[in-house]
């Protein structure tokens, strides 16, 4: 089976026929948000961490 590319150069990838900006800005707003999805329950937790280490401290202080 011959595989044949669609694009016949990187910046033709990269244009999409005029439709690339559209489908670049998918896939950054996609990534963005499955890396908030990620990371936010991990930086929550280390803040909630950091809040009750000081509750602590004030407490035994």
């Amino acid at each position: 089976m011959l595989l044949k590319f669609q694009f016949s150069s990187l910046a033709d990838m990269f244009a999409m026929s005029g439709h690339g900006a559209f489908v670049w800005a998918s896939y950054v707003i996609t990534l963005a948000g499955i890396a908030y999805l990620a990371l936010g329950p991990y930086l929550a937790k280390r803040r909630f961490l950091a809040q009750q280490r000081a509750l602590q401290k004030r407490i035994h202080s």
